[in-house]
Protein backbone atom coordinates (compact mmCIF):
# COMPACT_ATOMS: atom_id res chain seq x y z
CA UNK A 1 0.00 0.00 0.00
CA UNK A 2 1.33 3.41 -0.95
CA UNK A 3 1.35 5.84 2.26
CA UNK A 4 -0.12 8.88 2.30
CA UNK A 5 2.49 12.16 3.52
CA UNK A 6 1.11 12.99 6.74
CA UNK A 7 2.24 16.54 7.65
CA UNK A 8 -0.52 16.98 10.65
CA UNK A 9 0.85 19.13 14.02
CA UNK A 10 -0.46 15.53 16.39
CA UNK A 11 -1.42 13.24 16.06
CA UNK A 12 1.36 12.70 13.32
CA UNK A 13 3.45 10.69 11.25
CA UNK A 14 5.28 7.32 12.51
CA UNK A 15 8.46 6.10 12.23
CA UNK A 16 7.61 3.38 9.66
CA UNK A 17 9.79 0.78 10.97
CA UNK A 18 8.28 1.28 14.44
CA UNK A 19 4.90 0.81 12.83
CA UNK A 20 6.10 -2.23 10.78
CA UNK A 21 7.09 -3.66 14.50
CA UNK A 22 3.72 -3.36 16.10
CA UNK A 23 2.00 -5.00 13.17
CA UNK A 24 4.40 -7.96 13.48
CA UNK A 25 4.24 -8.22 16.91
CA UNK A 26 0.38 -7.62 17.46
CA UNK A 27 -1.28 -10.42 18.02
CA UNK A 28 1.62 -12.85 19.28
CA UNK A 29 3.77 -10.28 21.33
CA UNK A 30 7.73 -11.93 22.16
CA UNK A 31 6.31 -15.31 22.08
CA UNK A 32 3.54 -14.78 24.74
CA UNK A 33 0.34 -15.72 22.80
CA UNK A 34 -0.81 -12.11 23.37
CA UNK A 35 -0.76 -8.72 22.18
CA UNK A 36 1.48 -6.28 24.69
CA UNK A 37 -2.26 -4.47 25.06
CA UNK A 38 -3.81 -7.87 26.76
CA UNK A 39 -0.06 -8.15 29.05
CA UNK A 40 -0.01 -6.95 32.43
CA UNK A 41 1.75 -4.33 33.15
CA UNK A 42 3.25 -6.14 36.14
CA UNK A 43 4.63 -8.96 34.32
CA UNK A 44 8.31 -9.26 33.28
CA UNK A 45 7.58 -8.98 30.08
CA UNK A 46 6.32 -5.69 29.63
CA UNK A 47 8.12 -4.64 32.12
CA UNK A 48 11.53 -5.22 29.60
CA UNK A 49 9.54 -2.71 27.37
CA UNK A 50 8.99 -0.34 30.00
CA UNK A 51 12.95 0.17 31.05
CA UNK A 52 14.13 -0.40 27.97
CA UNK A 53 12.48 3.18 26.69
CA UNK A 54 13.64 4.93 29.91
CA UNK A 55 17.02 3.68 29.20
CA UNK A 56 16.98 4.92 25.84
CA UNK A 57 15.42 8.60 26.86
CA UNK A 58 18.76 8.47 29.10
CA UNK A 59 21.05 7.11 26.51
CA UNK A 60 20.06 9.48 23.33
CA UNK A 61 19.87 12.97 25.68
CA UNK A 62 22.92 11.82 27.68
CA UNK A 63 20.94 12.56 31.08
CA UNK A 64 22.94 12.46 34.26
CA UNK A 65 22.73 10.22 36.77
CA UNK A 66 19.95 12.73 38.87
CA UNK A 67 17.36 11.76 36.17
CA UNK A 68 14.50 9.68 36.40
CA UNK A 69 11.81 9.35 33.11
CA UNK A 70 8.23 9.21 33.57
CA UNK A 71 5.60 7.93 31.80
CA UNK A 72 2.29 9.73 33.09
CA UNK A 73 -0.73 10.52 31.07
CA UNK A 74 -2.98 13.55 30.47
CA UNK A 75 -0.92 15.18 27.62
CA UNK A 76 1.12 18.45 28.32
CA UNK A 77 -2.25 20.31 29.40
CA UNK A 78 -1.89 18.76 32.81
CA UNK A 79 1.63 19.51 33.51
CA UNK A 80 0.71 22.71 33.03
CA UNK A 81 -0.60 21.96 36.79
CA UNK A 82 0.83 19.73 37.86
CA UNK A 83 4.31 21.50 37.62
CA UNK A 84 3.34 24.52 39.56
CA UNK A 85 1.38 22.26 42.17
CA UNK A 86 4.70 20.69 43.19
CA UNK A 87 7.40 23.41 42.56
CA UNK A 88 5.82 26.87 43.77
CA UNK A 89 6.07 27.41 47.44
CA UNK A 90 2.96 30.01 48.54
CA UNK A 91 4.06 33.01 48.69
CA UNK A 92 6.41 32.24 45.61
CA UNK A 93 6.03 32.51 42.01
CA UNK A 94 8.02 31.17 39.00
CA UNK A 95 8.72 33.34 35.57
CA UNK A 96 7.24 32.09 31.96
CA UNK A 97 8.84 33.09 28.58
CA UNK A 98 5.46 34.11 26.55
CA UNK A 99 5.94 32.18 22.89
CA UNK A 100 2.13 31.85 22.00
CA UNK A 101 -0.87 30.12 22.23
CA UNK A 102 0.76 26.90 24.59
CA UNK A 103 2.80 28.86 27.06
CA UNK A 104 -0.50 30.94 27.58
CA UNK A 105 -2.14 28.16 28.38
CA UNK A 106 0.63 27.00 30.68
CA UNK A 107 0.75 30.95 32.41
CA UNK A 108 -2.88 30.54 32.68
CA UNK A 109 -2.57 27.02 34.84
CA UNK A 110 -0.38 28.00 36.63
CA UNK A 111 -1.86 31.55 38.07
CA UNK A 112 -5.01 29.18 38.73
CA UNK A 113 -2.80 27.03 41.06
CA UNK A 114 -0.22 29.20 42.67
CA UNK A 115 1.37 32.21 40.89
CA UNK A 116 3.46 32.99 37.79
CA UNK A 117 5.14 36.06 35.93
CA UNK A 118 5.55 36.59 32.42
CA UNK A 119 9.59 36.84 31.90
CA UNK A 120 9.52 37.79 28.26
CA UNK A 121 7.40 37.76 25.94
CA UNK A 122 7.33 37.85 21.83
CA UNK A 123 3.06 39.24 21.60
CA UNK A 124 4.01 42.50 20.65
CA UNK A 125 5.72 41.00 17.05
CA UNK A 126 2.91 38.73 16.74
CA UNK A 127 4.92 36.05 18.34
CA UNK A 128 6.83 35.66 14.70
CA UNK A 129 9.74 35.44 16.95
CA UNK A 130 11.56 34.00 20.06
CA UNK A 131 12.98 36.59 22.77
CA UNK A 132 16.40 36.61 23.09
CA UNK A 133 18.51 36.63 26.62
CA UNK A 134 19.00 40.58 26.48
CA UNK A 135 14.48 40.68 26.45
CA UNK A 136 14.12 38.36 29.74
CA UNK A 137 13.77 40.01 32.94
CA UNK A 138 14.47 36.99 34.97
CA UNK A 139 13.33 36.91 38.93
CA UNK A 140 16.33 34.94 40.73
CA UNK A 141 13.94 33.98 43.53
CA UNK A 142 11.46 32.18 41.06
CA UNK A 143 10.59 29.20 41.73
CA UNK A 144 12.03 27.63 38.13
CA UNK A 145 12.01 29.52 34.37
CA UNK A 146 9.18 27.93 32.25
CA UNK A 147 9.66 27.77 28.60
CA UNK A 148 7.93 26.24 25.34
CA UNK A 149 10.82 25.06 23.09
CA UNK A 150 8.67 25.27 19.75
CA UNK A 151 5.55 26.93 19.08
CA UNK A 152 3.34 24.23 16.56
CA UNK A 153 1.14 26.95 15.84
CA UNK A 154 2.87 30.19 14.86
CA UNK A 155 6.19 28.08 13.44
CA UNK A 156 8.62 29.16 15.75
CA UNK A 157 11.24 27.43 17.98
CA UNK A 158 13.96 28.44 20.18
CA UNK A 159 17.76 27.39 18.50
CA UNK A 160 19.23 28.42 21.50
CA UNK A 161 17.41 28.17 25.30
CA UNK A 162 17.65 30.70 27.64
CA UNK A 163 20.47 31.33 30.67
CA UNK A 164 18.25 30.93 33.68
CA UNK A 165 21.41 30.94 35.99
CA UNK A 166 20.84 29.36 39.49
CA UNK A 167 16.79 29.25 38.56
CA UNK A 168 15.63 25.88 37.58
CA UNK A 169 15.05 25.39 34.22
CA UNK A 170 11.59 23.72 33.01
CA UNK A 171 10.98 23.28 29.32
CA UNK A 172 8.01 21.63 27.35
CA UNK A 173 9.45 20.29 24.19
CA UNK A 174 6.11 18.56 23.05
CA UNK A 175 6.61 19.21 19.82
CA UNK A 176 10.68 19.48 19.31
CA UNK A 177 11.93 16.56 21.99
CA UNK A 178 14.86 14.34 19.85
CA UNK A 179 15.12 16.54 17.21
CA UNK A 180 18.51 17.55 17.69
CA UNK A 181 21.08 17.14 20.68
CA UNK A 182 20.83 19.15 23.01
CA UNK A 183 22.12 19.57 26.88
CA UNK A 184 19.69 18.26 28.54
CA UNK A 185 21.35 18.34 31.96
CA UNK A 186 21.21 22.38 31.74
CA UNK A 187 17.30 21.36 32.74
CA UNK A 188 15.42 20.73 35.93
CA UNK A 189 12.18 19.05 33.63
CA UNK A 190 11.29 18.39 30.45
CA UNK A 191 8.10 17.42 29.43
CA UNK A 192 6.27 16.41 26.19
CA UNK A 193 3.12 14.99 24.78
CA UNK A 194 4.78 12.11 22.62
CA UNK A 195 1.63 12.55 19.28
CA UNK A 196 3.96 14.98 17.50
CA UNK A 197 7.50 13.90 17.52
CA UNK A 198 7.90 10.29 19.86
CA UNK A 199 5.40 8.36 19.40
CA UNK A 200 1.47 7.77 20.00
CA UNK A 201 -1.07 10.15 21.91
CA UNK A 202 -2.03 8.83 25.04
CA UNK A 203 1.21 9.29 27.12
CA UNK A 204 3.25 12.04 28.33
CA UNK A 205 7.40 11.74 28.68
CA UNK A 206 8.22 13.74 31.86
CA UNK A 207 12.17 13.90 32.27
CA UNK A 208 12.88 15.13 35.30
CA UNK A 209 15.91 15.59 38.46
CA UNK A 210 15.70 13.28 41.62
CA UNK A 211 16.78 15.95 43.76
CA UNK A 212 14.24 18.46 42.78
CA UNK A 213 11.51 16.63 43.41
CA UNK A 214 12.49 16.19 46.72
CA UNK A 215 12.22 19.67 47.42
CA UNK A 216 8.65 19.84 45.85
CA UNK A 217 5.86 20.22 48.13
CA UNK A 218 3.36 17.45 48.37
CA UNK A 219 1.11 18.65 51.46
CA UNK A 220 -2.61 18.86 50.42
CA UNK A 221 -1.53 17.93 46.94
CA UNK A 222 -3.95 14.54 45.26
CA UNK A 223 -1.42 11.31 45.39
CA UNK A 224 -1.53 11.18 41.50
CA UNK A 225 -0.75 14.67 41.09
CA UNK A 226 2.82 14.35 43.13
CA UNK A 227 5.73 14.00 41.15
CA UNK A 228 7.03 11.73 43.67
CA UNK A 229 4.60 9.06 43.56
CA UNK A 230 5.26 8.37 39.92
CA UNK A 231 8.90 8.67 40.67
CA UNK A 232 9.28 5.99 43.95
CA UNK A 233 7.04 3.57 41.94
CA UNK A 234 8.92 4.18 38.22
CA UNK A 235 5.61 5.12 36.74
CA UNK A 236 4.01 2.06 37.48
CA UNK A 237 1.71 3.62 40.62
CA UNK A 238 -1.08 3.10 38.76
CA UNK A 239 -1.74 0.92 35.24
CA UNK A 240 0.34 3.08 32.43
CA UNK A 241 -0.68 3.75 28.81
CA UNK A 242 1.54 0.43 27.82
CA UNK A 243 0.66 0.19 24.49
CA UNK A 244 1.51 4.16 23.81
CA UNK A 245 4.62 3.47 25.75
CA UNK A 246 5.71 0.38 24.12
CA UNK A 247 5.28 2.26 20.43
CA UNK A 248 7.70 5.08 22.36
CA UNK A 249 10.00 2.31 23.01
CA UNK A 250 9.59 1.02 18.91
CA UNK A 251 9.89 4.90 17.74
CA UNK A 252 13.52 6.03 19.98
CA UNK A 253 14.95 2.42 19.15
CA UNK A 254 14.23 3.73 15.54
CA UNK A 255 16.32 6.66 16.11
CA UNK A 256 18.99 5.40 17.98
CA UNK A 257 19.44 2.84 14.98
CA UNK A 258 19.64 5.77 12.63
CA UNK A 259 22.84 7.32 13.94
CA UNK A 260 20.74 9.09 17.22
CA UNK A 261 20.15 12.91 17.66
CA UNK A 262 23.08 13.93 15.71
CA UNK A 263 21.75 11.54 12.27
CA UNK A 264 18.40 13.24 13.14
CA UNK A 265 19.22 16.74 13.49
CA UNK A 266 21.38 16.40 10.36
CA UNK A 267 18.12 15.11 8.41
CA UNK A 268 16.05 17.63 9.82
CA UNK A 269 17.49 20.44 9.02
CA UNK A 270 18.30 19.22 5.93
CA UNK A 271 13.93 18.80 5.68
CA UNK A 272 13.71 22.12 6.96
CA UNK A 273 16.36 23.92 4.54
CA UNK A 274 14.22 22.10 1.56
CA UNK A 275 11.28 24.54 2.57
CA UNK A 276 12.45 27.05 3.35
CA UNK A 277 15.14 27.15 0.71
CA UNK A 278 11.92 27.15 -1.91
CA UNK A 279 10.30 30.41 0.00
CA UNK A 280 13.64 31.80 -0.99
CA UNK A 281 13.54 31.02 -4.27
CA UNK A 282 9.54 31.48 -5.09
CA UNK A 283 9.20 34.66 -2.50
CA UNK A 284 6.77 36.39 -4.81
CA UNK A 285 4.61 33.21 -4.01
CA UNK A 286 5.40 31.67 -0.61
CA UNK A 287 5.76 33.59 2.34
CA UNK A 288 7.03 32.84 5.53
CA UNK A 289 5.50 35.07 8.34
CA UNK A 290 8.28 33.96 11.13
CA UNK A 291 11.93 35.57 11.51
CA UNK A 292 14.46 33.36 10.03
CA UNK A 293 16.39 33.40 13.20
CA UNK A 294 13.22 32.04 14.90
CA UNK A 295 11.73 29.17 12.25
CA UNK A 296 11.15 25.87 13.20
CA UNK A 297 12.32 22.99 11.92
CA UNK A 298 9.40 20.91 13.06
CA UNK A 299 6.44 23.02 12.27
CA UNK A 300 6.64 25.33 9.24
CA UNK A 301 4.22 27.71 8.02
CA UNK A 302 3.81 29.98 5.30
CA UNK A 303 1.37 31.76 3.57
CA UNK A 304 0.08 32.26 -0.63
CA UNK A 305 -0.81 35.13 -2.20
CA UNK A 306 -4.67 34.75 -1.23
CA UNK A 307 -6.60 32.82 1.22
CA UNK A 308 -8.36 31.47 -2.10
CA UNK A 309 -5.11 30.01 -3.42
CA UNK A 310 -4.26 28.83 -0.19
CA UNK A 311 -7.71 26.81 0.16
CA UNK A 312 -7.08 25.67 -3.55
CA UNK A 313 -3.37 24.29 -2.39
CA UNK A 314 -4.37 22.27 0.57
CA UNK A 315 -7.14 20.60 -1.52
CA UNK A 316 -5.02 19.69 -4.47
CA UNK A 317 -2.14 18.46 -1.85
CA UNK A 318 -4.53 16.19 -0.66
CA UNK A 319 -5.41 14.76 -4.03
CA UNK A 320 -2.36 14.06 -4.27
CA UNK A 321 -1.74 12.50 -0.85
CA UNK A 322 -0.25 14.87 1.12
CA UNK A 323 -2.28 15.43 4.38
CA UNK A 324 -2.66 18.15 6.83
CA UNK A 325 -1.02 21.35 5.40
CA UNK A 326 -3.95 23.76 6.43
CA UNK A 327 -2.36 26.08 8.99
CA UNK A 328 -3.80 25.83 12.88
CA UNK A 329 -7.86 27.44 12.73
CA UNK A 330 -6.71 30.13 14.99
CA UNK A 331 -3.84 31.76 12.58
CA UNK A 332 -5.12 30.25 8.86
CA UNK A 333 -2.09 29.86 6.34
CA UNK A 334 -0.44 26.49 5.65
CA UNK A 335 1.36 24.39 7.62
CA UNK A 336 4.02 21.67 6.91
CA UNK A 337 4.84 19.59 10.05
CA UNK A 338 8.12 17.81 9.01
CA UNK A 339 9.11 16.00 12.75
CA UNK A 340 11.53 13.32 12.79
CA UNK A 341 9.17 10.75 11.21
CA UNK A 342 8.58 12.72 8.05
CA UNK A 343 11.18 11.15 5.68
CA UNK A 344 13.86 13.52 3.49
CA UNK A 345 11.91 12.04 0.10
CA UNK A 346 8.41 13.24 1.31
CA UNK A 347 9.21 16.85 1.78
CA UNK A 348 11.13 16.91 -1.37
CA UNK A 349 7.79 15.34 -2.99
CA UNK A 350 6.40 18.36 -1.19
CA UNK A 351 8.40 21.10 -2.55
CA UNK A 352 8.32 19.75 -6.11
CA UNK A 353 4.06 20.15 -5.74
CA UNK A 354 4.61 23.85 -4.31
CA UNK A 355 7.43 24.72 -7.05
CA UNK A 356 4.41 23.37 -9.49
CA UNK A 357 1.45 24.60 -8.19
CA UNK A 358 3.38 28.22 -7.97
CA UNK A 359 4.52 27.75 -11.96
CA UNK A 360 0.58 27.28 -12.39
CA UNK A 361 -1.25 29.89 -9.99
CA UNK A 362 1.39 32.44 -10.11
Amino acid sequence: MERTLNFYAGPATLPLPALERARDEFVNWAGTGMSVMETSHRSKEYDQIHHEAMDLFKDLLGLDDDFEVLFLQGGASSQFAMLPMNFILPGGSADYVNTGTWSVKAIKEANIVASCREAGSSEADGFTRVPTQGELNLDPKAAYLHITSNNTIKGTQFQDFPDAGETPLVGDMSSDLLWRPIDANRFSMIYAGAQKNVGPSGVTIVLIRKSWVEKAKVDNLPTMLRYVTHLSKESLYNTPPSFSIYMVRNVLRWVKDLGGLAAMEERNRMKGDLLYGLFNELSDFYRSPVEPASRSYMNVVFRLPSEELEKKFVVEAQKNQMVGLKGHRSVGGCRASIYNAMEPAGVQVLVDFMREFARVNG
